[in-house]
């Protein structure tokens, strides 16, 4: 039996910049959070762009931990989301959750929260799964 290790979340120099913390990460579901402070664009809310950055990079790690399981690794192919609520402060949930873990694609529902629960955005991902070089 072929058994493989499982890939750990490694930040890169933007999520760093972001602000992203990890809280939890395995193929189920991963928990990240992000702060609206530093996140915020011109007209003081949480920025689009950075919900959609951080939306794509929980995605995308919860896809590369399913690939890992399978000796492969993920690019992503597509990612839309949807802007539910404004934040102006507090930390955000980012939360990734398979919609399907397939050896050739997945897809990852990735819910965004403020600090009551609230919705702010809806993103989902979509993954090629790939050899490792």
């Amino acid at each position: 039996m072929v058994t493989h290790q499982i890939w750990q979340i490694q930040l890169g120099e933007l999520d760093e910049k972001m602000g992203v913390k990890i809280l939890e990460q395995s193929v189920e579901r991963v928990v990240a959070t992000m702060p609206v402070e530093g996140n915020r664009q011109s007209f003081g809310l949480l920025h689009g762009g950075a919900s959609l950055a951080v939306g794509e990079a929980v995605g995308s790690w919860a896809a590369v931990i399913h690939a890992s399981t399978l000796g492969k690794t993920a690019v992503g192919v597509d990612v839309s989301a949807t802007h539910h609520k404004s934040a102006r402060e507090g930390l955000v949930t980012i939360t990734a959750t398979p919609i399907h873990l397939g050896g050739t694609l997945t897809t990852h529902e990735v819910v965004l929260t403020n600090d009551e629960g609230a919705r702010l955005c809806s993103l989902r991902i979509t993954n090629l799964l790939l050899d490792r070089r």
